[in-house]
């Protein structure tokens, strides 16, 4: 298949109305989805009105409180709108958050409290059985891994392990928290 201007012409009318690109393969025919993101990109087109968004069910609400309730009633009884978040059409990966939470710090002694100069170990001196977690910058002399006795089964020792392997809702209760 040739790109001829025809099909350029086509290809730029049906990129501007907002349809996908497997759409647009679709109604050229003979093109593969990939081909018209290809062609697209070397055309420098960019800007196009966005696609209207397929009608989708409702999501259902969480209870909200009653003074929120309160609000929101008194606000349509004036003529008004309730506030409502924004809304995005398409893809959501590249949009600008509000400024992020910071995670709270750890509450953890300095490192070299925690790990006593007799417990270091070198690369040369771990075993299985010791904690593998590494201490400071591997390009400085003063670079080492904890030493302590590790689990069974696991590189590190207790303290380490409970930083390395964080429970799977701990890190989803995080990120909730982060994205507000």
């Amino acid at each position: 298949m040739s790109w001829t201007s025809e099909r350029v012409d086509l290809l730029k009318k049906l990129w501007t109305d907002g349809l996908s690109a497997s759409q647009i393969a679709a109604e050229l025919g003979g093109v593969t989805r990939n081909a018209v993101i290809g062609k697209v990109h070397r055309l420098g087109l960019s800007g196009r009105a966005k696609a209207a968004a397929p009608a989708q069910k409702p999501r259902s609400k969480p209870a909200k409180g009653g003074a929120e309730e309160a609000a929101q009633a008194a606000t349509q009884q004036q003529g008004g709108s309730a506030p409502s978040a924004p809304q995005t059409i398409g893809a959501t990966a590249l949009k600008v958050e509000a400024a992020p939470v910071a995670a709270p710090a750890p509450q953890a002694k300095p490192v070299a409290e925690l790990v006593p100069i007799a417990k270091r170990a070198t690369i040369l001196t771990l075993t299985e059985r010791t904690c593998k977690w590494p201490i400071g910058d591997p390009t400085k002399e003063d670079f080492y891994f904890c030493g302590h006795p590790s689990n069974p089964g696991v590189p590190y020792c207790t303290y380490h392990c409970r930083i390395a392997y964080q429970p799977a809702s701990d890190r989803r209760r995080d990120r909730n928290v982060a994205n507000g």
